[in-house]
């Protein structure tokens, strides 16, 4: 079972940037899908960027263009570079790492979030 905790979060002015990481443990990382999510006051909970064990990338029309999403499997580690910030994007941020079994079963595992305000 993986263990992920968040961090990189905080205050930024518009159009500023954030990097957002993910650290694993307790299991093998390079083993799990991993994703970003994001919950917004009132709002569901929403994908933001996953990367698959292979490092293939996909992001949310919101973001496309801004964040960037990447793994560093020596370092048990995946980031979320945030780029031209926007209050829409104030959030808090989720780490997600999914594990899928021979048999296709899922299992998530989720960080205590990281909290994203980006203010004017």
């Amino acid at each position: 079972q993986v263990h992920v905790v968040e961090s990189g979060g905080g205050l930024v002015q518009p159009g500023g940037s954030l990097r957002l990481s993910c650290a694993a443990s307790g299991s093998i990382f390079s083993l799990y899908a991993m994703g970003w999510y994001r919950q917004a006051p009132g709002k569901q909970r929403e994908l933001v960027a996953a990367i698959t064990i292979r490092g293939s990338t996909n992001y949310a029309d919101s973001v496309k263009g801004r964040f960037t999403i990447s793994r560093d499997n020596a370092k048990n580690t995946m980031y979320l570079q945030m780029n031209s910030l926007k209050p829409e994007d104030t959030a808090v941020y989720y780490c997600n790492a999914r594990y899928y079994t021979l048999t296709s079963r899922e299992y998530d595992y989720w960080g205590q979030g990281t909290q994203v305000t980006v203010f004017s």
